[in-house]
């Protein structure tokens, strides 16, 4: 079909979705989103797109079960323009790859040139893995894996680490044998006309769409405004999926973070190249130039506080006198080892950019710790300053308070056009606070699609009565525990049970586990990808799980038929980030309760909620064991939010729900 297509002969009950697409029913807000979308590029049929100074900008909520996917993929694919899709999931990734785009190849675009683009460290480097190979394995497994490579590489076109399904997660020979920026040669590199990795930045070049992850697309846009290069080839528009996520990876990329783990990665390899690449005095002086920066390192750390956790920085400079003298000594170690390397001219190791690691470090370092802390009105403050000791690391961050500068001279002004959709961006149909935290204009066009999915005859929302605790009266763990028991005993297990925390959650499984005869599932007690498969397969079990689980899982079907959700999830105020943001708008005359802890604790929500319905045949109950959604003014702002599901107070209603549920799968 030519690019010029209209959205409503492909959306349409006739159209090409319904002729090709198994089990298509035509939805209207799927056809709308679609016009929606190609408008914004420039791709309908009645719009002249010119270049403007700022990207048209347009915000789509489309809930599950909408298929907003194709309702951006396919305009994007005929508007003409060459157009980033970037997802915040491998999952999204997947399924556009292996379903979306051939699809639309076979049936739309029949020449459409589209590639997924991931980080360089899921490339094999043959550099890195000639030199591994020359160097001999030291164990037979290590020379059967290497054999394998050796033929994977003969037929493989990127030497893209997924495709190699038999290695480990967590081995450590990719880590060996990786594309990593400061090992790259660049053009002294012997295999450079080989390189796979060039090979992609080729393709991708000639591809009109692009398929990336929110990480990658930031790392571009970060590196772009550097000044020093890119990371993907030119664009014109980007499509955010899952764009919820967005303002926290703009976070990290426009941010700047200093790690024990990363100063021992560069120790380690300096090491070892010296031990390979060097002799006598001078390999004397570069190792032990290396080893003194550990120590070092291991000094200035060692006088933090010992507690896991995030805490603010400032807070430990005023507390400790030597701060600043142990900081610049750890400085002039950094600049100690890079001019032991300096003058080393050795295109078998990378010196060059042992240099530049050893500067960068040492930036981040001032960068992060010298800033004055005091006596700079909130309003005025661009980032939080923090620490976070984890079991065997100690991150260092300077953090942006807010993203919305950083994204309007970095995205909104170099496009064309910005797409931003997701099944969770308003807080009870109000997008106030996704535009406001992305700096999106005012007049930035917005649009909600509910789910299609029947809720109001195939779910329940159960909120306990008003006898029941608030989360922080007495009593409310052991009430907690009890109603989680009782809701998965009448849904005979099938249970996804998210929790605000860790404590809680491994405070609720010490309390059921040798009360409940179903299989009990732990995060943190096997990979996600695991656990989730087993949930999946075993049609009584009970997940219990926090943070990540909260979103990205997909189990439709019986074995997934009640979703309990402890409390509201509002986050720590005491995190350093979430209290610099409060404090930024309480400064500026904001209410930060209302127009920021409500608003993202109604996202999280959402998203909890969302894990129940994924289909149009599922069923189920969602379990809120807060009963602030009905004591709090504000719980209505969360209840409006929820999917319309009619709301039962007391457990008769479900268990007459699932009674209802078993007769109808026994006679169906």
């Amino acid at each position: 079909m030519a690019a010029s297509g209209s959205i409503k002969k492909i959306f349409g009950p006739d159209g090409v979705l319904a002729g090709h697409l198994g089990g298509y029913e035509p939805r209207p807000g799927q056809q709308q989103m679609a016009a929606a979308v190609a408008t914004a590029l420039g791709g309908s049929d009645e719009i002249s797109f010119t270049e403007p100074d700022q990207a048209v900008c347009l915000v789509v909520e489309a809930e599950t079960g909408l298929g907003k996917t194709l309702a951006y993929l396919v305009p994007a694919v005929l508007s003409g323009r060459k157009v980033v899709v970037s997802t915040n999931t491998r999952n999204l990734q997947d399924q556009i790859l292996k379903h979306e785009i051939p699809f639309i190849r076979k049936y739309i675009e029949p020449q459409l040139r589209a590639l997924c683009v991931k980080g360089r460290q899921n490339y094999l480097c043959l550099y890195r893995w000639h030199q591994y190979r020359a160097a001999g394995q030291p164990a037979l497994v290590a020379d059967q894996a290497a054999d394998r490579i050796d033929g994977w590489l003969k037929k493989t076109t990127f030497a893209d680490r997924a495709e190699l399904t038999w290695l480990p997660g967590a081995s450590p020979l990719w880590r060996k044998i990786c594309c990593l920026p400061h090992f790259c040669l660049g053009g002294d590199c012997p295999d450079g006309a080989a390189c796979f990795l060039n090979r992609l930045r080729r393709e991708a070049a000639a591809s009109r769409l692009l398929v990336v992850n929110h990480h990658l697309l930031f790392s571009d846009l970060a590196v772009r405004r550097s000044g020093h290069g890119e990371v993907l080839p030119r664009y014109e528009a980007v499509i955010f999926d899952e764009a919820h996520h967005v303002e926290n990876v703009a976070t990290t990329f426009f941010g700047f973070s200093f790690s024990r783990y990363q100063v021992l990665d560069l120790a380690a390899d300096v090491e070892r190249s010296a031990r390979s690449g060097l002799a006598g005095e001078k390999q004397q002086e570069v190792q032990g130039a290396a080893g003194s920066l550990v120590g070092l390192l291991e000094q200035f750390f060692s006088r933090f506080p010992a507690a896991l956790g995030r805490f603010p920085l400032a807070g430990l400079r005023d507390t400790q006198p030597e701060f600043e003298r142990r900081r610049d000594t750890l400085l002039e170690a950094f600049h100690r080892l890079a001019g032991s390397m300096d003058g080393l001219d050795n295109r078998e190791e990378p010196w060059g950019q042992y240099i530049l690691r050893c500067e960068e470090l040492a930036s981040r370092l001032d960068t992060i710790t010298a800033e004055t802390f005091t006596d700079i009105p909130a309003e005025d403050v661009r980032f939080v300053h923090w620490y976070e000791r984890r079991e065997k690391n100690l991150v260092l961050s300077a953090t942006p308070i807010d993203v919305a500068d950083d994204l309007q001279e970095t995205l909104f002004t170099s496009m064309a056009a910005v797409i931003l959709t997701s099944a969770t961006l308003s807080a009870g149909g109000d997008f106030t606070y996704f535009r406001r935290r992305l700096g999106l204009p005012e007049e930035t066009s917005t649009l909600a699609f509910p789910s299609p999915f029947d809720y109001a005859n195939r779910t329940l929302l159960h909120v306990p009565d008003k006898m029941f605790p608030e989360p922080a009266a007495p009593g409310y763990g052991a009430a907690l525990h009890q109603r989680i028991e009782e809701l998965i005993r009448l849904a005979g297990g099938r249970a996804l049970v998210l929790f605000t925390s860790i404590q809680a959650m491994e405070n609720a499984c010490r309390a059921l586990e040798e009360r409940l005869e179903f299989p009990l599932l732990l995060q943190g007690t096997g990979p996600r990808h695991e656990l989730l498969s087993r949930f999946a397969r075993e049609n009584e079990s009970v997940l219990f799980a926090v943070s990540s689980f909260w979103e990205g899982v997909d189990i439709p079907g019986e074995s997934l038929s009640l979703v309990i959700i402890d409390k509201l999830p509002f986050e720590v105020p005491s995190d350093p980030v979430i209290m610099a943001r409060i404090n930024r708008i309480r400064a500026a005359g904001g209410n930060p309760f209302f127009d920021f802890q409500v608003p993202r604790a109604v996202l999280g929500l959402r998203q909890g909620a969302g894990r129940l319905m994924r289909r149009t045949s599922d069923r189920g109950v969602i379990a809120v064991l807060d009963v602030r959604l009905f004591t709090k003014g504000y719980g209505r702002r969360f209840l409006k939010s929820l999917p319309p599901s009619p709301v039962c107070r007391d457990l008769d209603r479900v268990k007459t729900f699932f009674a209802e549920e078993h007769d109808h799968n026994q006679t169906g």
